[in-house]
């Protein structure tokens, strides 16, 4: 199967898709199963407009499906046949693995147990061919394997992309929630990332979301990030060239944009690495555990941009004198002196008359409020 290779369809055409499935535009057949075997089967021969409605129960995970394509106006649905008894996927290597697909929608399942990543979806090995159209909605993945770099989601090579209105919980200790490499023109809103237990705390290693590998013009949006680790959202971070994706994307990652979150509980809430050009606005950082915002350059690949152009505006921090030790830590090789702080709102909420000697920035910041509770 061939998809067009990105950036040809802007992620504004993907909302219209969207609109489409929802609306009922261009439905084929209806394909109700109840076993693992008979959605493996409607898996394999879906066509455009297809919506396959799984039934309750409990189904052997480790799916794994190839370049199967819907279209922009007729998507291939799989979707719980009664959201309030949702199908629930357990084990495999993944829970489901979707390889080189196009217009695949996903609603309402749940993902448990997977001894790798809760759900992985990639482009078939084809950097210039993205899986393209993919949405994720109303989803539950949790309890992925716990150690090492596992993560809830992972994306690989995937544009056009919608992820709305999920839940992921515990995933592995150096993975990530949701791990996008090389994936282009994305949205991911409304949807809560945690980690639980008593480990939770101890983790420092693992991440919330992060978009590293070549990605751009990916938005983060209305959602809640607790506890998630070191880290939570990473803009950027650390690949192999092998696979950036396009080859010779020249930074981790670019023009990315977070918003309207709530962010609690980790080492650093935001990290900037490797990223030219980010947007971290109108954002609630809640205890950071050591600093609120970081800039590293982790990939020391010569053709790479040092980690610059980060716009810091209209946050609210909130932070003990007891855990956030730095508000911004800056690493080696990389520019600091080209972010842009604004309007933020600080408080040392134990002692809120040091709040302004607390908070260090690498640039003055524009109009910024120390002190006063948000």
């Amino acid at each position: 199967m061939k998809v067009p290779a990105f950036p040809e369809i802007p992620v504004a055409l993907l909302a219209l898709a969207v609109l489409f499935s929802l609306s009922g535009a261009a439905v084929g057949e209806t394909v109700e199963v109840g076993g693992r075997n008979a959605l493996v089967k409607a898996l394999s021969s879906a066509k455009p407009g297809t919506r396959i409605a799984v039934a309750p129960g409990n189904y052997a995970g480790g799916i794994s499906i190839r370049e199967i394509a819907g279209r922009m106006d007729a998507p291939i649905v799989v979707a719980a046949k009664d959201r309030a008894k949702p199908p629930i996927f357990q084990g495999g290597t993944s829970g489901l693995h979707l390889s080189g697909c196009a217009y695949v929608e996903l609603d309402g399942l749940v993902f448990e147990g997977a001894e790798a990543n809760g759900l992985n979806i990639d482009d078939a090995g084809r950097a210039e061919e993205p899986a393209r159209g993919i949405v994720l909605r109303g989803l539950t993945i949790r309890n992925s394997s716990p150690r090492g770099n596992r993560d809830g989601i992972k994306l690989s090579g995937v544009a056009d992309f919608l992820v709305t209105d999920c839940v992921i919980e515990d995933w592995g200790t150096s993975g990530s929630g949701i791990d996008m490499v090389g994936c282009h023109q994305g949205v991911i809103e409304e949807t809560t990332l945690r980690r639980t237990g008593a480990e939770a705390a101890r983790n420092h290693e693992a991440n919330g979301i992060q978009m590293k590998g070549g990605s751009s013009g990916i938005t983060v949006r209305k959602c809640n990030l607790l506890h998630t680790g070191g880290r939570g959202v990473n803009l950027g971070g650390s690949t192999g060239a092998d696979y950036f994706r396009p080859p010779g994307a020249g930074a981790e990652a670019r023009d990315l944009t977070l918003e309207d979150c709530v962010i609690e509980g980790s080492m650093a809430p935001v990290a900037f690495v490797g990223v030219d050009g980010a947007t971290v606005r109108r954002n609630r950082l809640r205890y950071p555990g050591r600093w609120a915002f970081r800039i590293l350059q982790e990939n020391s690949g010569e053709s790479l941009a040092p980690c610059r152009n980060g716009v810091i505006t209209e946050n609210r921090i909130v932070f003990r004198s007891s855990e956030m030790a730095m508000a911004v830590n800056v690493g080696g090789g990389t520019a600091p002196e080209t972010f842009r702080f604004e309007r933020n709102t600080w408080l040392c909420e134990d002692r809120p008359a040091e709040t302004r000697r607390r908070v260090r920035l690498p640039v003055e910041e524009i109009d910024g409020n120390y002190g006063t509770a948000p």
